[in-house]
């Protein structure tokens, strides 16, 4: 078995993993200020589009966790590093309003944008704005996909997420999308050349098997599941990833990674 003494840094997912909406994970602020106590850099990574930057601060704080703004990256805030390297980007912006804030540096167009960035937009989607985009696809934008989830937790059961949508675009403009966040192999190089670690002294955490653990451990990265938010066995089973551990929650971390054992709260 690996040893989890020689990891420097985590990467924790958030909605599933540390909390359920508003609802901390029991546990969770424990297993953080444990981690944080023996040395180990913690980092908040999140394929969340529905919060900006600032939002998922006060959100992070406002639970307990006392983040500052470079301990977090959100896929798209992945998206906004990825477009500020492109000259003279035009962005049709499928996101939610406070996540739009975040994005105001660029010009942006309903239908003469060059990149069309696909985020959660909630009842938003109508055949209407889906054939919207699929001309401005099929006219040359690039498709920037927030990510891809199938579905996430909520706190009255799992939902259907972006993918289906994202799927369905790339099949009727016959493009592929670029995908931001989990598990492109891009999103965990960013947080990982930030933290100035190698991708083995690093450990994600998440309840995805496939988007966090499969994602984490193609970028080299060491991947552990968790059993809550929406981890299902059966979904795990059919799965081709073997995460490197699975623990019951967060709050088993700790004593994984050979930290002194903390109580839950």
């Amino acid at each position: 078995m690996f040893n989890f003494s020689a990891i420097k840094a985590v990467l924790f997912d958030l909605d599933g993993v540390l909390y359920i909406g508003d609802q901390l994970i029991p546990g969770a602020l424990a297993a953080v200020s444990q981690l944080r106590k023996a040395g180990i850099a913690v980092r908040f990574v999140t394929n969340t589009s529905t919060l900006s930057l600032d939002s998922l601060q006060q959100k992070l704080n406002r639970l307990g966790f006392n983040t500052v703004p470079e301990e977090i990256m959100s896929a798209p805030q992945a998206t906004i590093q990825h477009l500020k390297k492109q000259p003279n980007p035009v962005c049709k912006l499928l996101l939610a309003e406070d996540v739009k804030k975040d994005f105001s540096c660029f010009d942006q167009s309903e239908t003469a944008a060059n990149y069309v960035v696909v985020g959660d937009i909630g009842d938003g989607w109508s055949y209407a704005l889906l054939n919207e985009v699929f001309h401005c696809l099929v006219n040359g934008a690039q498709l920037i996909a927030i990510h891809k989830n199938r579905f996430w937790q909520t706190e009255t059961g799992l939902q259907m997420d972006i993918g289906a949508f994202v799927t369905g675009l790339e099949y009727a403009s016959n493009t592929k999308a670029m995908l931001m966040g989990k598990p492109s192999r891009h999103f965990f190089n960013i947080v990982v050349d930030a933290l100035r670690l190698k991708p083995s002294e690093v450990m994600m955490v998440g309840d995805d098997i496939d988007a966090d653990v499969g994602g984490a451990q193609d970028a080299g990265l060491h991947g552990i599941l968790v059993k809550t938010g929406k981890y299902r066995e059966t979904y795990t089973r059919l799965s081709a990833v073997n995460p490197d551990a699975v623990i019951n929650s967060v709050a088993d971390l700790p004593a994984l990674l050979g930290c002194l054992s903390v109580a839950p709260q």
